[in-house]
């Protein structure tokens, strides 16, 4: 009962996000930059999920609450929800489909090439995601979804090569990414003795 609850709030609150971005959209609230403003918006969702889905081991280990991992699942394919959004708003509204300039981007700018270095590592953490794959990869998939570790360091890299120079908005993320892959370091060290 208390795991069905806890994720209707977590469909509600992932989904909060874009429809705060439609009303803002039909009621001309996004701003000078609308398309800036949509784009941030939803790359800094994908970040605060993935660090909600980086949450769950150590809130499961602090709490001992062992079913807290069935919703760790559903986080992480809203954050690959969320990053397909941003990267689809830059592909198709900022960028018009122009692929040979879009490749350019990726080559070129540092901030762009590990967002869409992030979004891979997304992308085979999604489809890998049911109980189906879990089962027909066994060992391995615990090995393959590894992945998740390095696409908030990647995130955050992303967040600040972006901003401007003196704006310290990525500091909290970045600190967040410390604590949580510490916090891990910390227990596998402890293990490993």
């Amino acid at each position: 009962m208390v795991l069905a609850r806890l994720r209707v709030a977590i469909w509600i609150t992932c989904l909060l996000p874009l429809a705060r971005l439609a009303w803002l959209g039909t009621t001309g609230g996004l701003g000078a930059n609308p398309i800036e403003f949509v784009t941030r918006s939803t790359g800094t969702w994908t970040l605060v999920i993935l660090l909600a889905t980086l949450c769950v081991t150590p809130l499961r280990q602090l709490t001992g609450w062992t079913e807290l991992v069935r919703v760790r699942r559903l986080l992480g394919l809203f954050a690959f929800f969320y990053a397909c959004v941003h990267f689809s708003i830059w592909i198709g509204v900022d960028q018009f489909f122009d692929w040979p300039a879009m490749l350019k981007d990726i080559l070129k700018r540092p901030f762009i090439t590990v967002g869409f270095a992030g979004l891979l590592l997304l992308v085979p953490l999604a489809v890998t995601s049911t109980d189906a794959m879990r089962r027909r990869l066994k060992r391995n998939w615990a090995r393959l979804h590894m992945l998740v570790y390095a696409v908030p360091v990647l995130g955050v890299l992303h967040y600040w090569w972006l901003v401007k120079k003196g704006v310290q908005t990525p500091f909290p993320y970045t600190v967040a990414v410390a604590v949580l892959l510490g916090w891990r370091l910390l227990v596998w060290v402890r293990r490993a003795r």
